[in-house]
Formats: structure tokens, C-alpha cells, sequence
């Protein structure tokens, strides 16, 4: 009996429209080449260009709306009209806090066929393989804080980061149990304790609670913020899982993803542990206005935030079917079908087909 997988699809802003189209249709490839499973997409236009029509991006009911779906594909938000921080809350931090969605991962390694910019991992590709786990309910993204005198000479404005005990906790089980899921068992913890003196002490004073329980099976360590990005240029084979607040990991996978060839290729997945809610998984690029509409844009990572979502919805009957993706993936990279970014000269349409095709080809033989 086939299993249709129902998932709401969000394209946004500039290239998410372009990525979400291009990975709907290379999961629907994948899914035909297999039999037995297959997505249904519900289109979703919560854009900015909606919202200046008309002056929302998301219904009143639209978490009840999210909520009919197994899980979310999300392409980009930001247009220069709005500013950032009103796309921001009014659409993805929203969907993250509400639908439950407290843990963030992203995995960087290098591909097949992507250059790296740094000459140790150029030699070594396999020096840099990473699972950034981000805490994606609190820090400074939990919207605390306000303006006062706004118009004046003398506005102030505070911006007041919330670390709970609750939230520490859970991040750090799902960090710790990742890395020791993983071959190495390796696990490095970020902060910024020596100067943020409540809030990151508590992130380290619960990190090494939760590690007491896995001495002798997970190998860990603690990095301040700002050594962490020396050390992930200089020594990127020392490390394995690497757990951070919302607002340091959002900007380590950014310079991970630059260590690995290409923004343009890295993924995320929002997830809700509990699988209460459906959990969200997206690119971890941005929409692109300067080059939204011209049919260039990277769907490496668009592909591969859907292969992650495939594991999920899965839940591990899909773990290989996902493996057939990212070969695919990486196959046509190999090949030198890729993006400008990516040091090609193919199109978003001319890769998204490759990948097609693979996936048809790798399928047929197994």
C-alpha cells in the first residue's frame, strides 16, 4: 500500500521560489522511481509581495493549517520592500517557536565535486565533516526586549537574551545523543561565558550535567565563540558535532558552509523531538533579490534540506532512499554540472534535470 506524505510547501521570497520548485520536483522523481510512497505538495504563498498586497503574511488559522501536514518545506523570506525583522517574525520564527521546532541541524561536509577555499581541506575534503546543532527556541531570538524613546535623540533599545534550564537541557540530550550516534563520538560545545556572565554560564553549567551521563562514550569539549571559528578554519579535523545558542550557531553554519564550497549548498531541518508538530526543513540561504528570477540559483541545498526531510518523515525506512538523493546529488556535481557559485556555468532548471536523472539511473540498478 503506497504512503502519501502531505507537505506544506512555503517558497517565500525571490530564489525560494525557484529551489522549492526545483525540489518538489526532484522529490517527485525520487518517489515515482521508487513506488510505495509519494508527496502531495500544498502551496502556501505567505510572500512578501503578498504581504504588501495585503498586509499579512500568514492567516489567523495558520498554525491549524500547518498542522494537516507531515512536514513543512520552506524556501526563503526577505525582500528589499520589508524590512528584515518583520519578515522574520512575521512568517519563520513564528512557525519555529509555535510548532514546537527547538532543535536546528545542519550538516556541512564537502560534496563531491566542490572546492573548498582553504588548502588543508582541499587536500583532505574529509577533514571537514560536521553536524552544527543549533538551539532554535531562545537566545536572542526569543523577541524579548523593546524600544523606549524611539523617535528621540536618546532611544534605547534592549535586546534581552532568555536561557532557561528547560530549554539547555534538551539541547544538549539532542547534541549528545547525535554525536554518539555518530562514528567519532565527538562533541564540542560553544559559549561565550568569560563575558556573557548569566546566561552563558548556565548554558555551561548544564552542558556539563548532561555530560556527566555520557563520560566514557562521547568525547567532549567546550570552545569559546570566537576561538570556535579560528579553530574551525585552522584544525576543522578536530571536530565532529558541534552544539551552540540560536544566534552563534546561526552564524558557524554560515562560515562552515563557506568552508565547504558554497553557502548555496548547505541545509537545515527544524525539528520538533516529539513529532507533535510538523518539523520544517529549508536551505540555509537566503532569497537572493540581486539574482531572484534569473534561473540561477544553487539547489544543492534546497535537494539536500529535502533529503533530510525524507529521513524524517521516514523515520528510518527511508534512510537509504534519502543516501540515493545526496548520491545523486553528488554525482552530477562530480560531473561539473554546477552553479556559478559553485564555479559551473549550468542552471537552476540544467541541474535540478541532472539530478533527475541520476536518481532515475541509480534507482534502475539497485
Amino acid at each position: 500500500m503506497s504512503k502519501t506524505y502531505n507537505i506544506a510547501a512555503i517558497p517565500g521570497d525571490g530564489i525560494g521560489v525557484d529551489i522549492t520548485d526545483a525540489a518538489s520536483e526532484v522529490l517527485n522523481t525520487l518517489a515515482s522511481s521508487h513506488g510505495g510512497f509519494s508527496f502531495k505538495f500544498t502551496t502556501f504563498d505567505w510572500s512578501s509581495k503578498a504581504y504588501l498586497e495585503r498586509g499579512w503574511y500568514m492567516p489567523p488559522d495558520w498554525e491549524v493549517q500547518l498542522k494537516k501536514h507531515d512536514a513543512i518545506y520552506f524556501g526563503a523570506v526577505g525582500w528589499p520592500d520589508v524590512p528584515d525583522h518583520i519578515s522574520l517574525w512575521s512568517m519563520i520564527l513564528p512557525i519555529r517557536n509555535s510548532m514546537n521546532q527547538y532543535v536546528n541541524v545542519r550538516p556541512t561536509r564537502v560534496l563531491k565535486g566542490v572546492t573548498a577555499p582553504l588548502s588543508q581541506i582541499k587536500a583532505n575534503p574529509k577533514e571537514l565533516d560536521w553536524i552544527i546543532i543549533r538551539e532554535n527556541s531562545e537566545g536572542e531570538y526569543a523577541g524579548q526586549g523593546g524600544t523606549t524613546h524611539a523617535h528621540g535623540p536618546n532611544a534605547i533599545a534592549t535586546e534581552v537574551a532568555i536561557f532557561t534550564r528547560v530549554g539547555i537541557e534538551r539541547i544538549m540530550r539532542f547534541a549528545f545523543e547525535t554525536a554518539k550516534s555518530r562514528p567519532r563520538r565527538k562533541l564540542t560545545m560553544v559559549t561565550k561565558s568569560n563575558a556573557q556572565r548569566h546566561g552563558m554560564v548556565l548554558w555551561d553549567k548544564v552542558f556539563y550535567e548532561v555530560a556527566k551521563e555520557y563520560e566514557g562514550v562521547v568525547e567532549f569539549d567546550k570552545m569559546l565563540v570566537d576561538a570556535m571559528t579560528v579553530r574551525m578554519v585552522n584544525k576543522p579535523e578536530s571536530m565532529d558535532t558541534i552544539v551552540a545558542t540560536n544566534l552563534h550557531a546561526d552564524i558557524l553554519s554560515d562560515l562552515a558552509a563557506a568552508l565547504a564550497g558554497s553557502i548555496g549548498i548547505a541545509p537545515s531541518s527544524n525539528l520538533d523531538p516529539t513529532r507533535s508538530c510538523p518539523s520544517m526543513f529549508e536551505p540555509i540561504h537566503g532569497s537572493a533579490p540581486d539574482i531572484a528570477g534569473e534561473g540561477i540559483a544553487n539547489p544543492i541545498g534546497a535537494f539536500w534540506s529535502a533529503a533530510e526531510m525524507v529521513r524524517w518523515v521516514g523515520q528510518g525506512s527511508l534512510d537509504k532512499t534519502a543516501d540515493q538523493l545526496m548520491e545523486a546529488i553528488e554525482n552530477v556535481s562530480e560531473r561539473g554540472i554546477r552553479t556559478r557559485d559553485m564555479g559551473g556555468q549550468a542552471s537552476t532548471k540544467e541541474v535540478t534535470d541532472a539530478v533527475c536523472k541520476e536518481i532515475e539511473a541509480i534507482v534502475g540498478k539497485k
